[in-house]
């Protein structure tokens, strides 16, 4: 374990999942994990096992079950609305309410937690702006309709509007989704590149497995059974990633850190 200020997001025998009247609705539980400054963290497990409910969990977007979050070593409920969006981005799989927005004026919404109840942009916020726009190579598009883009353009225009927020962490949920294997690859590419020249923590959730093992700093692997952590080769050697789906079809070849069909 490394030295607590170090640590950015931790959460300790996290459960999450729904409140129900007649009995609560666990979709995972025991999730311990943590990440530092400058890591790219990835969240897998197979469709449907609660990926996207830890990330809205994280995000105060639903609330825990039972455990804790801490963000900066700071419980997530003592945190209000306003100052998680200073600490905290996030880049869901839906698309901008309207596409007939250009690319700089969805980056500038990362702006929203800065700015007065006019939305005045600020010389500060253009800097923010055009630096997001810089570091995810979209300047040259910073005029063009969002709709005009493609897939792999907006996603890169959506990480720009996250980054233009200027948080510590960012958590992503399937960045790389409708995406063909090159842009998976460049956006995945993108954030790691990202942590290092930031030092931000970047969270994504992705079924890019192989691609993430290859890039992240370290990965929670998400199971019916148990949630395992730690960097992907204790992972692969614990044999972790074989658990996440039925070896009767897909198997994970710990020799060459990929999985496989089997036949």
């Amino acid at each position: 374990m490394p030295n607590q200020q170090d640590i950015t997001l931790q959460t300790k025998n996290l459960s999450i999942g729904y409140f129900h009247k007649n009995g609560n609705h666990i979709v995972a539980k025991n999730i311990n994990f943590f990440s530092n400054k400058s890591e790219l963290i990835g969240l897998v497990g197979s469709n449907g096992i609660g990926k996207s409910t830890l990330l809205r969990t994280l995000c105060k977007v639903q609330n825990a079950l039972s455990g804790e979050i801490f963000i900066n070593n700071q419980n997530l409920k003592s945190y209000t609305y306003e100052t998680l969006a200073e600490t905290l981005s996030v880049v869901l799989t839906e698309t901008p309410a309207s596409k007939n927005m250009t690319v700089a004026e969805l980056v500038a919404l990362g702006r929203q937690p800065y700015t007065n109840w006019l939305g005045t942009i600020t010389e500060n916020d253009k800097t923010h702006i055009t630096q997001a726009l810089e570091a995810t190579e979209m300047m040259s598009f910073k005029d063009r309709k969002c709709y005009e883009l493609s897939d792999g353009q907006l996603q890169r225009a959506l990480i720009a509007r996250a980054l233009a927020q200027d948080t510590p962490i960012i958590i992503l949920d399937e960045p790389t989704t409708h995406l063909d294997l090159y842009h998976r690859a460049s956006i995945l590419k993108l954030l790691k590149n990202l942590t290092k020249t930031t030092g931000k923590t970047i969270l994504f959730s992705t079924h890019e497995i192989d691609l993430a093992i290859q890039l992240c700093d370290k990965m929670l692997v998400m199971t019916p059974e148990e949630c395992y952590f730690g960097d992907p080769c204790q992972l692969i050697e614990a044999g972790h990633f074989s658990k996440l789906f039925p070896k009767n079809l897909i198997d994970f070849d710990v020799e060459v850190g990929r999985f496989k069909i089997i036949n």
